[in-house]
């Protein structure tokens, strides 16, 4: 019997201006294209859902959906391939208040590795407060009361020195829940 597994896709850096546009639709046929069912789009910023049969693993699905891309699109798009499972673990170890705050004053960024409290020593937390992070499984949690928008650490937590070796990307805690719950829907 061969199982099926539903995946959440979030690339990096498209659609936000410039030429890394990444039309949805297309974006949907390059998954099919490699054989995942089930393909669905989140907003426009980078968002998918499908199943694979493939036994390969998260890194595995995101190195050949990477190289998918590079080859329809012609420039890389950084991805992150999560399970359900992982996804709804993200939301539920969340170390703040979300019932309490607006979506938009809350954020994951997800990391293509585990990352420690160490990376971020040297950010001095208290020059940013009322604004504060904490750090999950390949996750990084971030409190901005004033929105991401206007957030000096979420700029100060992006440096390139800072994620240096990962991929990184951030979701407002909207779009958290929603990939936590369309990640556990199966075709049909």
């Amino acid at each position: 019997m061969t199982t099926s597994t539903r995946y959440a896709l979030l690339l990096r850096g498209i659609n936000v201006g410039g030429p890394r546009r990444v039309p949805m639709a297309e974006l949907r046929s390059v998954l099919a294209g490699l054989g995942h069912t089930g393909v669905r789009t989140y907003l426009q910023s980078g968002n998918a859902f499908f199943t694979t049969v493939s036994g390969d693993g998260e890194d595995a699905l995101a190195t050949a959906i990477e190289r998918a891309l590079e080859g329809h699109f012609g420039f890389r798009v950084p991805c992150l391939v999560r399970g359900g499972p992982y996804l709804r673990a993200v939301v539920d170890a969340c170390p703040f208040p979300a019932g309490e705050l607006q979506p938009k004053q809350l954020h994951v960024t997800y990391f293509s590795a585990p990352v420690t409290a160490d990376r971020f020593a040297a950010l001095g937390r208290d020059t940013y407060l009322p604004e504060e992070f904490r750090v999950g499984d390949r996750a990084l949690y971030l409190y901005a009361p004033d929105g991401l928008g206007r957030s000096r650490l979420a700029d100060a937590l992006a440096r390139p020195a800072v994620v240096e070796g990962l991929v990184a990307t951030t979701r407002n805690w909207n779009t958290v829940l929603k990939l936590a719950e369309m990640a556990q829907h199966t075709d049909g």
